[in-house]
């Protein structure tokens, strides 16, 4: 996660010191979407020690991750609950996260040219304007070197009336305006006191996604879909612990992972830039 428009900050901040970000990650289809973004990250970032800054990177999930991996890992967040959990996941593994601290997805502090890749896995979706959006990759851009690669991820246009329909909350009269408003203009705001119903953020239409790496000065190499259909299966917990159903699973997935008419139904995609 990262900050969104001020106006917008405290809301988002909120919601996470309420919700456990941390274990996310590790629950029902939530599990599809870390491991797909895990293999999409190891796709095209270059061998360790590389120099990683996981801007937005919430309790440390990645960062700790590529650290385990050889790699020299900078968190950013502005959450400080979230900058509490890295610290403590960073502490009991053998490589730590090189740093962790406070920051704003639009201002970095990193210097020019000091990072291999740069992960933006949460701040294009908490950034509800276009302008602070740009801002935030032309940052990332600056910070990179040559050849440097940034794993982008936004949110589907279509997700919360996918969500909705799967998971039955679809009939709510509480969650009508919000996912009419999804659709029609992409920005999704939680009016109720339910958490399930996400935050303040912005759901990305998959070419658009493309034309603001474009407009950055990024030159794109993928748009693909993280979960695919595949976070809408029935039953997906039973599935997902079958070791032989999940790898079905996810050779189809990669099999449509770049199909244009399928991208909006992923809860969430990834664009892949190099500077």
């Amino acid at each position: 996660m990262a900050a969104g428009t001020d106006d917008h900050l405290a809301n988002i901040v909120a919601h996470y010191q309420e919700v456990d970000e941390d274990s996310r990650l590790q629950t029902g289809v939530f599990q599809l979407e870390y491991a797909r973004t895990q293999e999409l990250i190891l796709r095209y970032l270059p061998p360790a020690p590389a120099a990683v800054l996981d801007v937005g990177g919430g309790s440390g999930v990645y960062a700790s991750w590529l650290a385990c991996l050889g790699y020299e890992v900078r968190l950013i967040d502005p959450v400080p609950k979230h900058i509490d959990q890295a610290l403590a996941h960073s502490t009991r593994q053998p490589k730590p996260i090189a740093s962790m601290r406070i920051g704003d997805a639009r201002h970095l502090e990193e210097n020019h040219s000091s990072a291999d890749a740069v992960l933006l896995l949460g701040p294009l979706y908490h950034l509800t304007e276009r302008n602070d959006r740009l801002t935030c990759l032309k940052e990332a851009f600056r910070v990179l070197r040559i050849g440097g690669i940034v794993f982008a991820a936004g949110i589907s246009r279509f997700a919360s009336l996918l969500d909705s329909l799967s998971h039955g909350f679809f009939e709510d009269p509480a969650f009508q305006p919000i996912v009419e408003r999804d659709l029609r203009e992409g920005q999704h705001r939680n009016v109720t006191d339910n958490p399930i119903y996400f935050t303040t953020a912005y759901f990305h239409q998959p070419e658009e996604l493309i034309g603001e790496l474009s407009a950055a000065g990024f030159r794109v190499q993928e748009l693909t879909a993280i979960e695919g259909p595949g976070w809408l299966a029935r039953d997906f917990d039973r599935l997902w612990r079958d070791g032989r159903q999940r790898e079905r699973l996810l050779a189809h997935i990669r099999t449509v992972e770049n199909e244009r008419a399928l991208l909006g139904a992923s809860a969430h995609i990834m664009a892949i830039g190099k500077k």
